[in-house]
């Protein structure tokens, strides 16, 4: 199944909001090089579909690509309905998806805004098994 990159997204620092990016590199067993959250462990990326963003928006929030700290926001794929186990690839880079959902600790400002937040029941997370360079144009694909 085809999908497509709304945004890349990354931030130094963690806690926040990640900026969007035209390109970045993905590292084996990492993540995105120079992202705060690149370790290695089951969260090494989070992806997020523009279209659970949508459903905020229509809420009435104002929010871009990047504020639910997701680092590949994405259009055309429900990550909700994903398994765990199942390959992904972006570009020449390979992931797996290795976590649906989170759990929220705290309240983020979004929460607070909205009284919700959908990274818990709509973003997933992925290792990265084969790295690459990869931007907003590159090619995706799920199920490989």
């Amino acid at each position: 199944m085809k999908f497509s990159l709304v945004s890349i997204n990354l931030s130094p620092q963690k806690g926040g909001r990640k900026s969007p990016v035209d390109a970045a590199e993905l590292l084996a067993g990492l993540g995105l090089k120079g992202d705060a959250h690149a370790a290695p462990g089951e969260r090494q990326v989070s992806l997020l579909a523009q279209e659970a963003i949508d459903t905020m928006i229509a809420r009435g929030l104002r929010l871009n690509p990047g504020d639910f700290a997701e680092n590949f926001t994405t259009r055309g794929i429900d990550w909700s309905r994903c398994r765990v186990g199942q390959r992904l690839s972006i570009g020449e880079a390979e992931l797996e998806i290795s976590r649906i959902g989170k759990e929220c600790h705290r309240r983020c400002a979004i929460y607070e805004a909205a009284g919700d937040c959908i990274m818990p029941s709509q973003g997933v997370f992925a290792r990265v098994l084969k790295g690459g360079r990869i931007s907003v144009e590159s090619s995706c694909h799920y199920g490989i």
